[in-house]
């Protein structure tokens, strides 16, 4: 993978021991985060290549994590991971501007390809 840094926001505990698991091998260095708070902090230090953030993480003053990290952090590339497997939520991510969107309940099998299609510069939407 050509991504070193990534930082992982999801507010539930297994969620995130998952996708440390799964990205452990992968990539140098993943930070896992809980709250926004922590995310906005970890992004300032961490300097990440990619953000793997969960759609329902909770946000001040935005809609969803998707439309605040890419006003904040424009050249970040995010996947958005969510349980919502309806249009609207994968149009509404896209069109804030992420690069990616997988459901959480294929993020064992879609998130490693997901991570390898947006560090080659193209999107990823989960299938059903």
């Amino acid at each position: 993978m050509a991504f070193s840094r990534v930082i992982v926001a999801d507010s539930h505990a297994t969620m995130l021991a998952g996708i440390r698991r799964l990205l452990e091998s992968e990539v140098r260095a993943v930070l896992m985060v809980s709250d926004e708070a922590s995310l906005m902090a970890a992004l300032e230090q961490f300097n990440p290549d990619l953000v793997v953030a969960d759609l329902s993480l909770p946000t001040r003053g935005e809609a969803n994590v998707a439309r605040l990290l890419k006003k904040r952090y424009p050249g970040t590339r995010v996947i958005i991971l969510s349980v919502h497997d309806e249009p609207t939520a994968v149009e509404e991510a896209m069109a804030a501007g992420v690069e990616g969107f997988v459901l959480k309940q294929r993020a064992a099998i879609d998130l490693l390809p997901a991570i390898s299609e947006v560090c080659q510069g193209r999107k990823y939407v989960s299938t059903g």
